[in-house]
């Protein structure tokens, strides 16, 4: 029995998405190992991530943030991470006021700070407004990811850092930004995980070798 021209479509699209992740399994997974390490470094120690994206990219930035301050899978501290396109007020303010292209450039202004990072996801890498928050970040200290589609692009060029998915449609695209997003929130806990592990070994090693001066120093107090 023939398929009939919606089936053949989807068998098309799952390809297509296949092709995609094997290109970003063999690309992507060590960048993304990069990435999770390094958020693991500024989170805990009061840094930020800040995020943005339009339309179905928004979506997908705003599923960055959400599994940082929740959680992905395991129980652990909440992180700050902010949605900019989800500041609904802000966004029609500086919209209204500056123009579009300021919407996420302005809250970059107002919240970023040196050492902060900043994730934008655009399929075409070509958007005006990621563009000048990745400008006005850069400017502040903040270092820029881009998740975007293939390369080259303006928006990968503009940023510290990119990751780039190799696929021939939009819906391609923002389905392995997905899958990458919950990679990147993998790294993070593996490298939270292993920075505790260092932590509770380092301090139980040198709880043996300072317990004996502890208790001297303790004598020595009471006489």
């Amino acid at each position: 029995m023939s398929r009939s021209p919606a089936t053949t479509g989807a068998q098309q699209h799952c390809q297509a998405l296949e092709d995609a992740l094997g290109r970003l399994r063999v690309h992507g997974l060590d960048q993304l190992a990069h990435w999770g390490r390094r958020l693991a470094a500024v989170l805990p120690a009061g840094g930020r991530l800040l995020a943005a994206g339009n339309g179905g990219s928004a979506a997908q930035a705003q599923h960055l943030t959400a599994e940082l301050v929740g959680r992905y899978r395991q129980e652990r501290p909440a992180y700050s991470a902010i949605a900019l396109h989800a500041e609904t007020s802000s966004v029609t303010a500086i919209g209204n006021d500056y123009g579009f292209e300021q919407v996420f450039a302005r809250q970059v202004a107002a919240h970023g700070r040196d050492g902060d990072v900043l994730v934008l996801l655009s399929t075409s890498g070509r958007s005006g407004n990621l563009l000048s928050a990745a400008m006005t970040a850069r400017a502040a200290g903040v270092e820029v990811w881009a998740l975007t589609g293939a390369a080259p692009n303006p928006l990968a060029e503009a940023a510290d850092q990119a990751l780039c998915i190799d696929a021939a449609t939009t819906a391609t695209v923002q389905e392995a930004h997905l899958v990458a997003v919950h990679l990147l929130c993998e790294s993070f806990d593996a490298a939270l995980a292993c920075s505790a592990t260092a932590t509770a070994t380092a301090t139980a090693t040198a709880g043996v070798g300072t317990a004996p001066r502890r208790a001297v120093s303790a004598v020595r107090r009471t006489r």
